[in-house]
């Protein structure tokens, strides 16, 4: 059972953001500090991705943890209520974010995922160093999670 009633849980959710997220933000202004320049949200792209590097080929999705479902991590928990509809969306949210990944990468996009969880564990910072020893690089893929 929710602890708060149905109007109050609308409100709730319909606040949760899809882009600009605290997480998107810091990592952003990290990056930016080290003289990396990017581009947001680029609809041209499948999945329109939160960091576009243009100069790198490269994109970068900050996933949250509870919505893209991180494998092992504390932070992608299950509501008790309404089971079947979790499970459901989230199965849709992972089925879309491969998708899309299978075809930036096809496309010749070379794709990094930073997690929620990794930027709390590591710091920001860490993640932003990582990222930009990526963008260097000729690896394909990248993943930073805080397990």
């Amino acid at each position: 059972m929710d602890v708060v009633d149905a109007a109050t849980r609308s409100r709730m959710m319909a606040g949760i953001k899809g882009k600009n997220t605290r997480p998107e933000v810091m990592l952003r202004r990290a990056l930016h500090s080290r003289g990396i320049r990017f581009r947001l949200h680029t609809t041209k792209l499948p999945g329109r991705p939160d960091i576009v590097f243009p100069r790198f080929g490269a994109v970068c999705f900050v996933h949250g943890c509870f919505w893209h479902r991180h494998a092992g991590c504390g932070f992608a928990t299950t509501p008790r209520t309404r089971g079947e509809f979790w499970q459901s969306k989230f199965l849709a949210n992972v089925d879309r974010d491969r998708r899309n990944q299978r075809e930036l990468i096809i496309a010749g996009w070379r794709v990094a995922v930073v997690w929620e969880c990794a930027l709390r564990a590591r710091g920001v910072d860490t993640a932003a160093a990582g990222l930009a020893h990526w963008l260097c690089g000729t690896s394909s893929r990248f993943e930073l999670g805080g397990n």
